[in-house]
């Protein structure tokens, strides 16, 4: 039976994936900067859009003249991420007021909160950073991260998900691995989509017609690059790309082979609808990645592949709940001490 609060939760999740659909598409876009301030737009609560307004942005943002369609995007992205940190807010009052009533929760709802206040403040960053990478990536791994806790949050909740019993350890083993492959890998699409390397190469299997073709991991994977620059459109140059849309692609190979082993062991542990699951997820996602690359990144694929990912990530979630091994308290030993009573004593007996 479902706790108080499973609604809300479920609700919460669906918004989060809203809200990182929605950054995904701002970003592919090129809308990251569509407004130059946070977390009003040239000022506004809105896009200016009388005469005052647009004189106003002009004189005080002379440098970023104002493009409604990527500022409607940009504050669109703001507008549903104000609403989940306020219904994750919603979720943490409820659990601390139910705390230790109905089985609810309180430790998970409050590290989303504190997420959220996070996550908020990497998204000033995002704008007044002019989108450097690294504060980029870790602006979607924390907007991935904190759907992946809804989800979970969400499962607590259901009560319908309990652990299996008498799982090999192996499978266990197995389910974490990919899980943590499956971050690995968003961090690196992360990073990829960050310095505008999606379209570094445009062939497949191979790249630039090789099957390794010049690289420049160095810079590539470069984590200190300079604050200041703005990196719309990115900073690095084609061999740094390539090497980090070839790492890209090893990644996806490594992923594949882990979670097509956990989807056999899932099987073999007579769990076909979770092995079902994790093919299903896994060949979606291929699917878009390659899309991407044939047909040079149209929108939409783009942004769906952005929803396969998260699919994939929410999949291993639910993957590592349902295998998971709950501890068994102990059972409390009480002690009792035994006196016994003056007749038994009897006389003579000290």
């Amino acid at each position: 039976m479902a706790r108080p609060g499973y609604r809300l939760a479920l609700f919460a999740t669906v918004l989060a994936l809203v809200v990182v659909l929605l950054g995904a598409y701002t970003r592919l876009t090129h809308a990251g900067l569509g407004c130059p301030d946070w977390p009003g737009c040239y000022g506004f609560i809105s896009v200016p859009k009388t005469e005052a307004q647009l004189a106003h942005a002009e004189r005080h943002f002379p440098e970023t003249p104002v493009e409604a369609h990527k500022g409607r995007n940009e504050m669109l992205h703001r507008y549903f991420a104000g609403a989940l940190a306020l219904v994750i807010g919603l979720l943490a009052v409820n659990a601390w007021r139910r705390h230790g009533r109905d089985g609810q929760p309180l430790k998970l709802p409050l590290v989303l909160l504190g997420g959220v206040v996070v996550q908020a403040a990497f998204g000033m960053w995002t704008v007044t950073l002019k989108l450097w990478p690294q504060v980029v990536t870790a602006h979607l791994l924390g907007g991935f991260a904190i759907l992946s806790l809804l989800f979970l949050l969400s499962l607590r909740l259901s009560g319908a998900f309990q652990p299996l019993a008498d799982l090999p350890l192996r499978l266990r083993r197995w389910a974490a691995l990919g899980l943590l492959l499956v971050i690995g890998q968003i961090a690196l699409g992360s990073w990829v989509s960050s310095n505008y390397a999606a379209v570094a190469c445009v062939d497949l299997p191979t790249c630039h017609g090789q099957w390794w073709p010049a690289t420049d991991f160095a810079n590539g994977f470069h984590l200190t690059q300079h604050i200041g620059p703005n990196y719309l459109g990115g900073q690095l140059d084609s061999d740094a790309r390539t090497a980090i849309h070839l790492t890209h692609r090893i990644g996806a190979l490594l992923v594949s082979l882990v979670l097509l082993t956990l989807a056999w062991q899932l099987r073999t542990a007579g769990l076909p609808k979770l092995a079902g699951i994790v093919v299903v997820a896994l060949v979606l996602q291929i699917s878009l990645g390659i899309s991407n690359v044939l047909f040079h990144l149209p929108l939409a694929v783009a942004v769906a592949h952005n929803a396969g990912g998260a699919g994939l990530l929410l999949t291993l979630v639910l993957v590592n709940y349902r295998t998971r091994v709950v501890a068994v308290p102990a059972t409390r030993r009480v002690l009792i001490r035994w006196r016994p009573s003056p007749a038994f004593i009897g006389p003579g007996r000290v």
